[in-house]
């Protein structure tokens, strides 16, 4: 047993019990599984996987392991990995296509739930949206329903559910629409009529896409059919980077911020469009996580007439300006410059779109056209065109977030950090008010290179190197275009 649980009421209540975890294999859930394994003694942990064609379910479960995230676990605790056992399954069949050996397994033995299973792509077509993040709502509260020690159902949502508002509280909006309606009605339109550009914007009105439409269906559905559940619901931001466990930086994924940051590294991405003065809202992936453990402690101990809902989001304690976000993450590029850049980290924001169109026609399009230009004559593959087009079409997607803000309450998270103990506090922390931004980003542009591009920091040396020497050619390259323009108004005005 971990040394502080008898000091942990957390500890004391996962203590030898069960735990059931859909999206086990995705960014969220890996942490989730770590930090169970490492901060508690559950007594096993079942984790859904989705089969994969020629690759048998134990070794889809060896490759979640495997993960860098769990090196210091199998050095530190190696006995807890076998803990984890896996479940075949899959969120958009029915019942998730469990078998019914596991089913019994989980109905007779699982006290804990945490489902974390959803599409994140924001462009995700309507219908499939709604099968993974409105009818898997359903689905796992049939389940959990069956389970006969059941205290806590743990569903992750997001704090942008319910942007058509500018304040959001800590409870579920029922006017976002009827669940089940919208399910029927997939099922008697099918994809070739919903999926449609014109029928999607006009289905979800006053949502920006597909993700935040369904995830807010998905709370509707908890608060429609879960009464007899001990729900609760966990808002998280934009998730990114870890701050502090179980690995400073890690990350395995190249969504939202990663993407910027990793772009901007190599020297990809020149242009953005975003509102300077709005702030963002970020929070590392270590906080939903333990707010997530933290929750199901205390609907598991306080059961609650109404499903609890926290906002985890950090503006409201640390907040972070877009125009910091550009300004640290150029520092740290600097600091931490990623291996064969094609250019030096620089970034410009801009607050117009038309001006930041410009800016991307001649630092992105342009340059991609003559690297494929050139890369055809010498008899190479031209990529860079397609990775421009990739790149502005993934920050149109991210365009409505840089440029609006809203505020949330986070009253029952503070309400729950007070309840904890000191050690619960050091042990399962979710108190973002002594989070560093600029530290942090430092952390978050060498987690980028480290774990997602697999480049060794003590490559660093080598890389500041040929960041001196792309600093140089830019220069160089300025004073050339400087002369140009130069000589091109003294022959026009001179």
């Amino acid at each position: 047993m971990n040394d502080n649980c008898s000091e942990s009421k957390i500890g004391q209540f996962y203590n030898e019990k069960s735990v059931f975890i859909t999206g086990a294999t995705g960014f969220m859930g890996k942490v989730l599984v770590e930090k169970l394994l490492r901060s508690t003694n559950v007594k096993k942990i079942y984790v859904l996987i989705r089969p994969k064609k020629g690759l048998e379910i134990k070794y889809r479960l060896q490759e979640l392991m495997s993960s860098k995230l769990f090196e210091n676990l199998k050095k530190t605790k190696p006995d807890v990995m076998t803990r984890v056992e896996a479940i075949p399954g899959d969120i958009t069949k029915p019942g998730f296509a469990i078998s019914e050996d596991d089913q019994r397994k989980l109905t007779e033995e699982v006290s804990i739930v945490f489902h974390s299973a959803a599409t994140v792509r924001f462009d995700e077509d309507l219908t499939k949206s709604v099968d993974l993040n409105v009818v898997a709502v359903f689905t796992i509260m049939e389940i959990c329903k069956k389970m006969k020690k059941l205290e806590a159902l743990v569903h992750i949502s997001t704090a942008y559910c319910n942007v058509q508002l500018k304040h959001i509280s800590e409870e579920i909006y029922s006017e976002n629409g009827d669940p089940e309606g919208m399910i029927d009605l997939c099922k008697k339109s099918g994809p070739e009529v919903l999926d449609t550009k014109e029928m999607t914007a006009k289905i979800i009105g006053n949502k920006p896409n597909t993700y935040t439409f369904t995830k807010a269906l998905g709370e509707n559905a908890l608060l429609n059919c879960g009464n007899s559940l001990p729900i609760v619901i966990i808002r998280p931001s934009i998730v990114v980077a870890a701050w502090q466990e179980p690995l400073p930086g890690w990350i395995d994924n190249f969504n939202g911020p990663t993407a910027v940051i990793a772009n901007t590294g190599k020297g990809v991405l020149r242009s953005v469009y975003c509102k300077s003065e709005m702030t963002t809202d970020w929070v590392p992936v270590d906080v939903p996580i333990n707010l997530s453990i933290a929750a199901a402690w205390k609907i598991g101990t306080q059961p609650s007439t109404t499903i609890p809902v926290y906002n985890c989001t950090s503006s409201t304690i640390n907040p972070l300006t877009w125009g910091q976000v550009v300004t640290y993450l150029v520092a740290s590029l600097r600091k931490y410059p990623m291996e064969n850049a094609l250019w030096y980290p620089g970034l410009s924001n801009w607050e117009y779109a038309w001006v930041n169109w410009i800016c991307q026609v001649l630092v992105h399009s342009i340059p991609a056209y003559i690297m494929d230009m050139s890369a055809f004559l010498t008899g190479n593959k031209p990529v860079m065109r397609m990775v421009a087009q990739k790149m502005h079409k993934a920050l149109k997607v991210l365009t409505f977030f840089a440029t609006n803000e809203w505020k949330w309450s986070n009253d029952n998270v503070l309400k729950l950090n007070a309840e904890l103990t000191d050690v619960d506090k050091k042990t399962f922390n979710f108190d973002l008010s002594t989070l560093n931004w600029a530290d942090f980003m430092d952390d978050y542009v060498k987690g980028t290179r480290q774990y997602v591009f697999k480049e060794d920091l003590s490559t660093l040396d080598e890389a500041r190197t040929h960041s001196n020497k792309m600093f140089w050619v830019e220069k160089c390259l300025q004073i050339c275009l400087f002369i140009v323009l130069g000589r091109f108004f003294i022959l026009m005005f001179g």
